[in-house]
């Protein structure tokens, strides 16, 4: 099954199939380090919902809803 990563919930992760948008937020997220077959891993969600914090590649990333919706995944 596949999903944007700002439907995500708590506690679950997914392998990045793709991201789309806008040339300079696809830049911005590629240099983050989410890329093709990258895991990611939601750790936290602010009390409204944005932004949302995850695990890539061994560090931690705060990334706004927007952004988030851009990141397709393979939920795992």
């Amino acid at each position: 099954m596949q999903k944007t990563l700002d439907k995500f919930k708590i506690g679950e992760s997914g392998i990045v199939v793709a991201v789309e948008g806008e040339r300079k937020i696809k830049r911005r997220l590629y240099d983050m380090g989410i890329t093709n077959g990258a895991e990611i891993y939601l750790r936290k969600k602010a009390p409204l919902g944005d932004p949302i914090e995850v695990s890539v590649r061994s560090y931690e990333l705060s990334l706004r809803n927007v952004e988030a919706s851009c990141i397709t995944l393979e939920v795992k």
